[in-house]
């Protein structure tokens, strides 16, 4: 029999595969096959198996996915879901994701702990939760309305919802709640073990020693069934899937220790004398496994605070995002939640205002802090037709725009979106931790049995006493936490770091790439100009009059205005403050790297470069090169018009290059990097760019094809290729290139193309990333290898290396310390990169 079935909370391929795992080990099953895309699972069984069959592997496998007969009867179930009053609701994002990324960029759509390596899941931040505010009635919490008003059931008026803590938040103070109780709990356990070293004990005055280990044994209960229960059930869970963990290792080292001394005071008899103290009964473990387990916790309290630091950069641009707008409807100004907010709507930005939404200015001119999303301090200045982006601060000056993005369209809502993904995206240098985690459990679980037995045979008296203690140490120093944390933790801080100065990186592998990148190759229009070409001059070839060149101006800006080239719209907004009137073009053609054709007033038009006058079929006579040479030779872009294939003019467009492409390339040479020009633009245009830039490398008259074999070219050469651009003849380079860097100005076909993004768009915006991507890859570095040395020294020492030469040996309790901050010191590493300077 075969059955096809919906398959829920699957997001990446490592949900398909373990999906695919559970369900072909149920009973019955011969073989089962789930399509992440389709969501669904094809199960080929010998007989019927009932769905709730099924749904019982899922369940206790974590819980993580369901099974359904169909997505309609899924979504059937799911909106029969009882919503919870409106005070009991979280007003969190509802999106979780294992700090470690266990199984890749997989996300949760509850809080709890990762299914896989045990961690307590991290909700993700974004604009969703911030910009919505909702209200409520003080008497009926059920009732929930987005705008303010009436209570329909008592008629009092609504009152805005408070925010509820965010799930990180709730997280947290849970946690240290449960370790204030463990603490409160193990310090008289601990106090009355340490008691058996001072001499002539004066507790044994009061109660015997029998008597004390009872009181032990009755105040661990809280700490071991309450405070610290969750590490020993993740533990039971990982050996119940064979996910083995940290929290296998600590919940093997405190069950052994617990159970051998509740074993010990109800059986002491069972037991050798070497175990017993002078009294007779048997020397416990209580304090060492409350200890451990309160060491633990207090590691998952710091953990907890340390990663509510590490995404304090979206947190940031969380900040930025204003929740009220001021609409203006007919003349009228009123005050609308940015929900509302429609594309096409007419916004007043008073002074001192955040910018509500992506949008253009109609009316008035201002200045603009856009620092907290292009990382410059300096305000630029703004005018009628210029673009705002939301978030970003209004100066001292009033202007109406018209609202073109929205909701999660916004450049601010796309940032945030990039940032969370790229946090979740796995480097390839973690593969080394993945390797090593893989069998780390299971390797420490067998040096602690050889410890065991090795102390047991040749260890002094009493020799079990020692080989009990050294093997739980073993268990408990070894932290594979520390290595699966490693990466995770700085790329999470690089990315965040890179958002706040205006680079924004796809994923972590570009940030590895990146580090690695020996050549880099860039666009010249937009990349190291600014990308804002203005018209200076249209020609007349021959002995035509004057007044022919308005006709010249209104063909070309004709045929342009159905082109979204940057130097067409200089053509058409040249045009309109000529006062010229433009005409309607028909039959429009892009012809890539080339230039435009169509039919304007029945005459066919092509516009181009010398490629496409070739591809029109209209030769360019010797003087004409002559003439337009001498503009090129100053670094200027001609483009030629031919009439009913006749080439009859021309039009002479500048594009002033950066002020800060000089200093940009000059820096990224001085760290070795070959930095070539890759054009479409003629030679002569090409050498006057080149010259005044001190770059000896580039290349003129490249189409996409060319940009595309060149980077292949390099790359078989060994070499990393970066590339630069912001067109959409640059995006198949873009994502051909190891890395490829699209400029925030540019094409949406460049940026979707592109592994890093510049909000500025500028050349010093490379510069950053490639410091940023070093000092990433530098702190990645850092981590891996505290964490492998610290288990490579680590667990020798807690079996006991050092004991035949120096006597020293390891105390669980101290292995609990060092494990739990081996965790924290990595975060709290990571978190250095937040200090760094890229600019």
């Amino acid at each position: 029999m075969k059955h096809t079935y919906h398959i829920h909370g699957m997001t990446c391929n490592g949900c398909r595969s373990h999906v695919e795992k559970t369900l072909s080990e149920v009973d019955g099953v011969s073989n089962a096959s789930v399509n992440l895309e389709k969501e669904e699972a094809i199960i080929e069984m010998e007989s019927h198996i009932p769905i709730a069959t099924f749904q019982e592997a899922l369940k206790n496998d974590g819980g993580s996915y369901s099974i359904h007969s169909s997505a309609s009867e899924y979504k059937k179930s799911a909106s029969s879901d009882i919503q919870a009053p409106a005070s009991k609701r979280s007003k969190g994002t509802g999106t979780f994701y294992c700090p470690m990324h266990c199984e890749d960029d997989k996300t949760y759509n509850k809080p709890g702990d990762c299914p896989v390596c045990g961690m307590d899941l991290v909700e993700e931040q974004n604009l969703s939760v911030t910009t919505s505010e909702q209200w409520t009635c003080p008497m009926h919490p059920e009732v929930l309305k987005d705008e303010p008003g009436a209570c329909p059931i008592c008629g009092m008026d609504l009152v805005p919802m408070q925010a509820d803590s965010s799930a990180e938040e709730k997280t947290y103070q849970k946690l240290l709640k449960k370790f204030w109780i463990a603490l409160a709990f193990t310090l008289p356990i601990f106090f009355i073990a340490m008691s058996e070293m001072i001499p002539n004990n004066p507790l044994y005055d009061i109660m015997e020693q029998k008597g004390w280990n009872w009181i032990q044994f009755g105040l661990s209960i809280p700490v071991v069934f309450y405070a610290t229960w969750m590490f020993l059930e993740r533990a039971f869970r990982s050996i119940k899937t064979w996910n083995l963990n940290m929290f296998t290792l600590i919940g093997i080292g405190a069950s052994v220790a617990w159970l051998f001394s509740v074993f010990g005071m109800l059986f002491p008899d069972f037991f050798p004398a070497q175990f017993k103290t002078d009294s007779g009964a048997v020397h416990v473990y209580f304090e060492a496994a409350t200890v451990i387990l309160t060491l633990v916790l207090m590691g998952q309290v710091l953990e907890a605070r340390a990663h509510s630091k590490t995404n304090s950069a979206v947190k940031e641009l969380l900040k930025l995002a204003p929740n009220k707008a001021m609409r203006v409807v007919d003349g009228n100004e009123e005050e609308v939640s940015i929900d509302q907010i429609q594309k096409g709507d007419m916004l007043r930005v008073k002074p001192g205002d955040k910018i509500p939404v992506d949008g253009v200015i109609t009316e008035g001119k201002t200045t603009v802090d856009e620092s907290m999303i292009s990382g410059e301090p300096i305000p630029v200045d703004k005018a009628k037709d210029d673009k705002v982006s939301s978030g970003t601060i209004n100066g001292n000056q009033s202007f109406l725009m018209k609202a073109e993005k929205v909701g999660s369209d916004t450049l601010l809502s796309q940032i945030v979106k990039m940032v969370n993904d790229a946090s979740r995206s796995r480097a390839p240098i973690q593969k080394l931790a993945d390797t090593v985690s893989g069998y780390f459990v299971p390797v420490v679980v067998v040096i602690s049995l050889i410890t065991f037995v090795i102390w047991a045979i040749w260890g002094p008296e009493p020799a079990y006493v020692y080989a009990l203690v050294n093997a739980i140490a073993v268990l408990i120093i070894a932290c594979p936490c520390a290595l699966g944390l490693a990466t995770p933790m700085s790329v999470m801080v690089g990315v965040g770091k890179g958002a706040q100065n205006g680079v924004l990186i796809k994923n972590a592998e570009a940030l590895e790439k990146m580090d690695k990148v020996d050549t880099l190759i860039i666009d010249k229009t937009g990349t190291i100009t600014e990308g804002k070409p203005t018209v200076e001059k249209i020609g007349v070839f021959g002995d035509r009059p004057d007044r022919y060149r308005d006709q010249i101006t209104q063909l070309i800006a004709s045929l342009n205005s159905s082109s979204e080239h940057p130097l067409a719209e200089a053509t058409v907004k040249y045009a309109k403050e000529q006062k010229v009137e433009l005409s309607i073009t028909e039959n429009f053609s892009a012809v890539t790297g080339k230039g435009v054709e169509g039919s304007v007033e029945g005459k066919k038009l092509a516009l181009g470069n010398t490629k496409m006058m070739e591809y029109a079929k209209a030769s360019i006579a010797s003087e004409m090169e002559t003439e337009v040479q001498s503009f090129q030779k100053q670094g200027k872009t001609v483009s030629y018009l031919a009439i009913d294939g006749e080439v009859s003019g021309y039009v002479v467009i500048g594009d002033q290059i950066k002020a800060t492409s000089a200093k940009a390339i000059k820096e990224l040479q001085e760290k070795g990097i070959a930095v070539i020009m890759l054009t479409g633009d003629n030679h002569d245009t090409a050498q006057a760019v080149a010259s005044e830039l001190h770059l000896a490398d580039f290349k003129a008259g490249m189409l996409p094809e060319d940009k595309l074999q060149e980077v292949t070219k390099l790359q078989e050469q060994g070499k990393v290729v970066a590339m630069a651009g912001d067109g959409i003849n640059d995006a198949p380079a873009l994502a051909k290139s190891d890395v490829g860097i699209a400029m925030g100005t540019g094409t949406d076909v460049a940026i979707e193309s592109a592994m890093i993004t510049l909000v500025k768009g500028d050349l010093q915006g490379i510069l950053k990333a490639k410091k940023l991507s070093h000092a990433v890859m530098k702190n990645i570095k850092q981590n891996l290898f505290f964490a492998l040395i610290y288990n490579t020294l680590g667990v020798p020492v807690a079996a006991g290396v050092l004991f035949p030469f120096f006597g020293i040996l390891l105390s669980p309790m101290i292995a609990a310390v060092a494990m739990s901050f081996s965790s924290v010191s990595v975060i709290a590493n990571a978190l250095r990169l937040k200090s760094i300077s890229i600019n």
